[in-house]
């Protein structure tokens, strides 16, 4: 498939660069960002994907977390997609900030229209893994993911879904329970349809009550975020974790809000959780 190269740059030893791609999943040109760190260039390493939250895009991780430093030390490649499809010409896909073009909450739509384009779920558990292991030096046996907020919530979905694709997980301020949000219920509604019942497959918090993750997973959220009360629900995770044996670090940081500024705060944390499971 064929890969089109934005920019590239030298970063902390190994490479800095920005892709796009014609996605089968989305029908559209999908956009990424890749960190190659300098052991890159003696053979594959693990691959961590990073899903960005809402109105994000592949360029918000990248720009903003801090992470690369990290990953150069770990030895680990990073992968960070957009947050939906883009120019998909659907009708009121453009008129909010918490649904359509950068809000593709990495499901797969099964209701009309978005399903013709909003197949993020597929896109990222299949066939954007593909695509890097085709191209970059990424090891097709060692994969890790976590995310932020709407990302949050794609990456403890996208594991639970399929544990055995996913061998590290963890998280920043997710949203946890989305049956039980606004951002969630106004999401779903339009993209699976009016009834609720289609909607458990892509909510964390119920999917963790029937389906452990074999491994523990680290979620930092902060005290005085603007959102954790009306949109988040940290503590609907932490009742599943408790119901189904599931090792949970849920770290509860004082305050720390919603932002980047909190993201770098830990994201050293997270570069390191995710290094002992994929390389020890």
């Amino acid at each position: 498939m064929a890969i089109a190269t934005s920019a590239t740059a030298a970063c902390f030893g190994g490479t800095m660069g920005f892709y796009s791609h014609p996605s089968e999943s989305t029908g559209t040109a999908m956009r990424f960002a890749v960190f190659q760190p300098p052991q890159a260039a003696r053979g594959p390493v693990p691959a961590l994907y990073y899903l960005a939250g809402l109105t994000c895009t592949e360029e918000t991780f990248a720009i903003k977390a801090g992470a690369q430093r990290f990953a150069a030390a770990h030895g680990l490649l990073l992968v960070a997609p957009d947050t939906s499809p883009r120019g998909a010409g659907l009708p009121g896909e453009d008129d909010a900030w918490d649904f359509g073009t950068g809000a593709g909450f990495y499901l797969d739509a099964t209701a009309e229209p978005w399903s013709r384009h909003y197949r993020m779920a597929r896109y990222v558990s299949v066939e954007l893994p593909a695509l890097i292991e085709a191209n970059f030096p990424a090891r097709a046996d060692r994969r890790g993911i976590f995310g932020h907020s709407m990302g949050g919530h794609g990456a403890l979905v996208t594991a639970l879904r399929a544990p055995a694709r996913w061998h590290s997980l963890s998280a920043f301020a997710p949203i946890a329970n989305p049956v039980a949000v606004p951002w969630g219920e106004g999401a779903f509604t339009r993209y699976l349809g009016a009834d609720r019942t289609a909607w458990a497959p892509w909510d964390a918090s119920l999917l963790l009550r029937e389906r452990p993750y074999p491994g523990r997973i680290l979620i930092d959220q902060g005290d005085a975020d603007q959102f954790l009360e009306s949109q988040l629900h940290p503590a609907a995770l932490e009742a599943a974790a408790a119901a189904s044996g599931q090792d949970l670090l849920l770290r509860r940081q004082p305050g720390y809000d919603h932002s980047y500024w909190f993201i770098q705060s830990f994201i050293a944390d997270h570069l390191a959780h995710h290094a002992d499971r994929l390389l020890g």
